[in-house]
């Protein structure tokens, strides 16, 4: 049975659009990812969401598999979700003091994870992140921090270092802009890598303040963490006297109706969220426990404000939205559907392609899809610069700079090589050309391969 063929999309007003923003819009975008560059196609222009589609300014209807980089864990314009914040913006959009709307938003996610013992409201994940690391610098006294290969958490000067999602995209190894002294206070560690962790918290002694860590890495592909591995970041923090901070801006509220750490045993000292706590809406949170929150401002001396963090109209729609993710079988009938979509795919892969580690985690299946297609990118090319290695081979191919362009023959080989030296998965797309083949990254060191869209 051949596969139904899609038929090519009217686009003509999308890209007069795009061509008057890239006019008053840097790179016609507010954020690198949705320019499309590297991964191919055109930029779509987005005029309204319903359920579990979007609509192009041409009309078009899209299947999501994206749902806004993840924040629309209950579809685009949630009956519930729309009402509240229609009924609060005729009460008002912003009053810049506090609201009863933040106490009850911060109470449905302490019952949802109760070792968040106190929580701050910010605008954004890279606030979470970077507002929870200056805190663990304040709170330890020292300034160091380990983060992992791959893994994204936010644009602060300090998580700009070998880190995935949009970078990887772009082919940015290092950021420019960001000071070398300030680099030079972050380490990275390959992911699911305890020995390299333990190894520099010993050439560093007392001067790390915190280990910051995706729990199942979402950035750099779908990388669950091997057996032990958060355990073992929770009991190498405490041995050293440092701060273990998880980052669940995507994966929190996502898998299950609150923290995956309960999955994993383990209680980290911070806590960052966001996406799906907003409803759709820009805000995230950090917390944990009080002995270290009561260090910010005002009750201490780590600053950190913003003039729309707690933004009613972003309360009302997390309100809204948590209070539908406790009902029950919600997250059962998710999975349920994830693993029927997923395993209609799977089941079309030849058996020696087939990637085990997707199956552990359904929810993040969808990541498999947003794949750049990098080996049929490649083969319309004859040739490519390092820049465009970096998102596309493992680690120890993209670190090799080229003094100029290299055969695109040659660079395809090398990824043959070093998959089977590090076990690459390279796993077919749904259907049969083998052009769609694309790597999903390393089973043992997961610090190569990143994902080309995912977005903070």
């Amino acid at each position: 049975m051949s596969a139904t063929q899609p038929t090519p999309r009217n686009n003509r007003r999308s890209r007069e659009i795009f061509a008057e923003a890239e006019k008053v819009l840097v790179g016609g975008v507010n954020s690198p990812v949705r320019a499309f560059r590297s991964v191919g196609g055109e930029p779509l222009i987005i005029e309204r969401g319903l359920g579990q589609f979007l609509y192009d300014a041409d009309g078009n209807q899209l299947l999501d598999f994206v749902c806004s980089w993840g924040a629309m864990l209950l579809g685009h314009a949630n009956p519930a979700v729309a009402a509240a914040v229609a009924d609060q913006a005729q009460k008002g959009t912003s009053y810049g003091v506090t609201t009863e709307l933040e106490v009850r938003l911060a109470q449905r996610i302490r019952q949802a994870i109760p070792f968040l013992e106190k929580v701050r409201f910010v605008s954004s994940g890279t606030e979470a992140t970077m507002s929870a690391l200056r805190l663990a610098r304040g709170f330890t006294g020292r300034d160091l921090l380990i983060k992992f290969e791959g893994c994204y958490h936010g644009h602060a000067d300090s998580f700009l270092s070998q880190a995935g999602s949009g970078l990887a995209t772009l082919g940015i190894a290092e950021c420019p802009g960001v000071p070398q002294a300030l680099a030079g206070l972050t380490l990275n560690a390959p992911y699911n890598d305890l020995a390299a962790v333990e190894k520099l918290f010993g050439a560093h002694k007392d001067k790390i303040a915190a280990v910051i860590v995706e729990p199942i890495a979402a950035n750099m592909g779908v990388v669950v963490p091997a057996q032990g591995f958060l355990q073992g970041l929770r009991e190498l923090t405490r041995k050293h006297g440092a701060l273990l901070i998880v980052d669940e801006v995507i994966t929190g509220f996502r898998l299950r109706n609150g923290s995956v750490q309960n999955l994993f045993g383990i209680e980290a000292d911070l806590t960052t969220l966001g996406k799906i706590i907003g409803g759709g809406l820009p805000v995230a949170a950090y917390g944990g426990k009080a002995e270290i929150m009561d260090r910010v401002a005002p009750l201490g001396p780590v600053y950190q404000a913003g003039t729309l963090a707690g933004n009613p109209l972003a309360m009302r729609a997390g309100i809204a939205t948590l209070a539908q993710l406790s009902a029950p079988g919600l997250y059962e009938r998710i999975d349920r559907k994830a693993g029927r979509n997923f395993g209609r795919c799977h089941s079309r892969m030849p058996e020696n392609r087939k990637n085990s580690r997707l199956r552990q985690c359904h929810r993040f299946a969808g990541h498999a899809f947003l794949y750049a297609r990098t080996r049929y990118q490649l083969r319309r090319r004859k040739e490519i610069r390092h820049q465009a290695l970096y998102p596309i081979l493992p680690k120890h191919a993209g670190a090799r700079r080229f003094p100029c362009a290299v055969p695109v023959r040659s660079i395809l080989r090398l990824g043959r090589s070093l998959g089977r030296r590090h076990r690459l998965c390279d796993t077919s797309s749904a259907g049969k050309s083998s052009q769609n083949r694309h790597f999903l990254g390393r089973e043992k060191s997961y610090a190569g391969n990143r994902n080309p869209r995912s977005s903070r």
